[in-house]
C-alpha cells in the first residue's frame, strides 16, 4: 500500500570559499567562467531554456536565439547569457518519510539534486525512465529498515551503488557504474537493513525529459 510520504525541502546555497554567493549556471557555481565547455555543460542551459519556452517565458524566435547561442558557447561566461535572466532550477534536498507505506514515483516527475528516503517498514519504486532529470548527477540515499527498494534507470544511464551498505539485505545493480559523458549518473548511498536494493535500466522505449544540469 502506497502513502504519502512526508516531504521536506532543503534549500542548498552555493558559496565561494570567501563566504560570497557565487553566480551560478544551470545550478552549479560558476567559479571558472573562461573554461571550455563539453556537451555536458550545454545540455542543462538547453533543458532550461526549453522549459521557459513551455512555461510561456519565452517566445519562440528567443528560444531559438537563445538555442543557438548555448549550442554554440565554447566558455561558461558564453554559456550564461542564454540563461542570465531565467528563473534558477530547482535546486534542493527533497525528503521523503513514511513509516509503513511504499513510497512510489512514476512517470512524469520532477527528480532533484538529493533524494532522501526514510522507511521504518516501507519500500520505494522510484522510476526515472520518463521523469524530469534537471542534473547530470544524482544522489539518491535510502535508509530502509525492513523494504526493498528498486530503482529503474533511463536507457544510457549509469549508477554507483558502492556507498550502500547493508545487514542481511542485499544490493543488485544491472546498471554500469562508471560516469559516462552526456547521460545521467546516480550515485546510491544509504542503508538496508533486510529488504533488498535492485537497481535497472528501462526495459521499454522511454519518453522523458531528460535535462542534465549537474
Amino acid at each position: 500500500m502506497d502513502s504519502v510520504p512526508h516531504v521536506e525541502h532543503l534549500p542548498r546555497i552555493a558559496r565561494s570559499s570567501a563566504g560570497h554567493a557565487a553566480v551560478e549556471v544551470s545550478g552549479q557555481p560558476m567559479t571558472h567562467p573562461a573554461r571550455r565547455l563539453h556537451d555536458v555543460d550545454r545540455e542543462p542551459v538547453v533543458a532550461r531554456v526549453q522549459r521557459a519556452y513551455a512555461d510561456g517565458r519565452l517566445g519562440f524566435a528567443e528560444m531559438e536565439e537563445r538555442l543557438e547561442r548555448a549550442l554554440t558557447a565554447v566558455t561558461q561566461a558564453e554559456l550564461a547569457w542564454a540563461v542570465a535572466d531565467l528563473p534558477e532550477p530547482p535546486d534542493e534536498v527533497v525528503r521523503l518519510r513514511s513509516a509503513n507505506g511504499r513510497v512510489r514515483r512514476t512517470g512524469d516527475w520532477q527528480v532533484p539534486r538529493v533524494l532522501q528516503i526514510e522507511s521504518e517498514y516501507g519500500g520505494a519504486i522510484l522510476d526515472l525512465s520518463q521523469a524530469v532529470i534537471a542534473h547530470s548527477e544524482i544522489e539518491i540515499d535510502l535508509q530502509l529498515a525492513y523494504g526493498s527498494a528498486t530503482i529503474v534507470l533511463p536507457p544510457g544511464a549509469t549508477a554507483n551503488v558502492d556507498g550502500m551498505q547493508t545487514e542481511w539485505g542485499r544490493v543488485i545493480c544491472k546498471t554500469a557504474g562508471r560516469p559516462r559523458p552526456g547521460s545521467l549518473h546516480v550515485q546510491i548511498t544509504g542503508k538496508l537493513g533486510y529488504g533488498r536494493l535492485k537497481v535497472r535500466s528501462t526495459r521499454r522505449p522511454a519518453r522523458r525529459a531528460f535535462a542534465t544540469q549537474s
